[in-house]
């Protein structure tokens, strides 16, 4: 396993941070909580300060991008802070023609389905990205020692929005590539592997004390194809990372879990779907877990809440290390007092 990053940027010590810690699969006073997509969606200050501002524009903008990534953590007191982006920012700085549309997601005018397409993805360079060093180092010196996770979208993922030119249900175009032109995809993901990589090692270059590798839809393959045809393009990116902890999320990803293991991060992400003991056979021995309350129980009254987060709390004592989280993001209509609670009740009776 790789050794976290024991020192701040500014010269804060980290080596104590429980979230590192549990990470690392080491004692923690209490375990670590922070919610994927806490920095927004349901924050009333983080959507005065969207108000009017494409996406986009607020991901390439340093000043916004610290304010969002430290809403959460002056809010919810949480253990680490995860910064403000998209998995498609890279892509849209190396020349994609896409836009996140609301209540859609990324759409891409240009869908890559040929060789001619592949060829238009050029490698990711520093200059492309200067707000996301410029934002990193400026949260290293508001966040003192909370950590920051970086992240990016996995090769998969980040190839399925490409290749059908938005979200979908059913990733058709994505397998029929995958499984018809298998030379042509695995072109597309060392592509992409290599510029999710660029990305994830200028976040740790910039002060990032962690980094989170989101494979929202890889759900969608069967164990057999996720070993052939994404596997590979994963493990480069975890070895090429080294001095963080690696954390691994997919959604829909039960019959995975050992695969992502197998993938190489030090933790392993686990949606709703399987209880964290019963994760934690599934991918073995050597691995973190983080999750995995289901975020729709956030909507349901308090009691319900406890009861349902000390349950997740209980499975986690089997894991090697543990991370509280959400088995997905922050849903929008989430009361922020709920998570303000739930993080207080994590850190008492974790």
């Amino acid at each position: 396993m790789t050794a976290a990053l024991p020192w701040h940027p500014c010269g804060v010590n980290l080596a104590d941070s429980a979230f590192l810690r549990a990470c690392r699969r080491q004692p923690v006073p209490h375990t670590p909580v922070w919610y994927m997509r806490q920095a927004g969606r349901s924050l009333p200050e983080y959507l005065r300060v969207r108000e009017g501002v494409p996406m986009l524009t607020a991901c390439s903008t340093p000043d916004m991008i610290v304010e969002i990534t430290m809403q959460p953590v002056r809010r919810y007191g949480v253990d680490a802070a995860i910064f403000f982006s998209d998995i498609v920012v890279p892509l849209k700085a190396i020349g994609v023609d896409l836009d996140i549309k609301p209540g859609v997601g990324p759409v891409v005018a240009d869908p890559i389905r040929d060789a001619k397409g592949l060829r238009t993805l050029r490698p990711l360079e520093p200059d492309d990205i200067p707000y996301v060093t410029e934002a990193i180092q400026a949260l290293t010196g508001e966040l003192g020692g909370t950590p920051l996770i970086g992240f990016a979208g996995a090769p998969f993922t980040l190839g399925s929005y490409l290749i059908e030119g938005g979200p979908s249900k059913n990733h058709d175009k994505t397998k029929a590539m995958m499984y018809g032109e298998p030379e042509l995809w695995h072109a597309l993901m060392e592509r992409l592997s290599e510029i999710v990589l660029t990305h994830l090692r200028l976040q740790v270059a910039a002060g990032a004390s962690a980094v989170q590798l989101f494979d929202s839809w890889v759900g969608a393959v069967a164990p057999a194809d996720y070993r052939e045809f994404v596997l590979p393009h994963t493990r480069r990116i975890f070895e090429g990372l080294t001095g963080v902890p690696r954390i691994h999320f997919g959604v829909g990803t039960g019959e995975l879990l050992g695969l992502l293991g197998e993938a190489g991060a030090d933790v392993v992400g686990v949606d709703w779907r399987v209880p964290l003991d019963e994760a934690g056979r599934r991918v073995g021995p050597g691995r973190a877990l983080q999750g995995n309350l289901d975020p729709a129980v956030l909507l349901a009254p308090w009691e319900v809440v406890e009861r349902k987060a000390r349950e997740v709390l209980r499975q986690g004592r089997a894991a090697e290390g543990h991370v509280f989280n959400l088995g997905h993001g922050v849903l929008p209509s989430t009361d922020p007092d709920q998570l303000k609670r739930l993080t207080d009740l994590v850190h008492e009776a974790g």
